[in-house]
């Protein structure tokens, strides 16, 4: 399991898998208890890989606040993530140094707490996601600028037309 396939629904606490794609949405499975259910394409959902941490210079992934949380503490979490505000503030800014104070709330501290511990025996998240050839980017050695690759199609070409050829009807006797 990677964390681009871990999603967050507003509305719902904790996380979710997603399983497979239904006609109209997601089917997603909790990671707290394995309950399976679909999820509309008109619900709003974020995935963890897109939520990223406010700081004074940059926004930091999310991914590279839970490495730094499992190199401060090992793989357990020395604050409780329903501990005082001061307590969670002190600890971010041990982790985190320039985040943001004004634009990152308590309850957001709480939040990301909390999934640390639902993932973290989950996932690895030293481990470098790999990524396939199919994403690269061609290179042109002329120009020296990345080009996008080209896709196929599965439709006839604009200067081809489909054939049509008749149908044949019997009639019955």
């Amino acid at each position: 399991m990677e964390l681009k396939d871990i999603i967050s629904i507003p509305g719902t606490g904790g996380l979710y898998k997603v399983v497979a794609q239904s006609k109209n949405g997601f089917i997603v499975e909790s990671l707290t208890d394995n309950k399976r259910m679909p999820i509309s394409a008109s619900q709003r959902i974020s995935s963890l890989v897109d939520i990223a941490l406010f700081t004074k210079n940059e926004d930091m992934p999310l991914k590279d606040v839970f490495k730094k949380i499992q190199e401060t503490d090992g793989g357990k979490l020395s604050v409780d993530p329903k501990a005082d505000q001061k307590i969670l503030k002190d600890y971010f800014k041990k982790i985190v140094p320039d985040f943001d104070e004004e634009r990152v709330y308590a309850s957001d501290m709480k939040k990301i707490l909390t999934w640390y511990e639902l993932l973290s025996g989950k996932i690895d998240f030293t481990a470098k996601e790999e990524s396939s050839d199919e994403d690269k980017i061609n290179i042109t050695q002329e120009s020296g600028r990345p080009v996008p690759k080209v896709h196929e199609s599965h439709s006839p070409k604009a200067d081809q037309h489909a054939k049509v050829g008749q149908v044949k009807l019997r009639k019955k006797v």
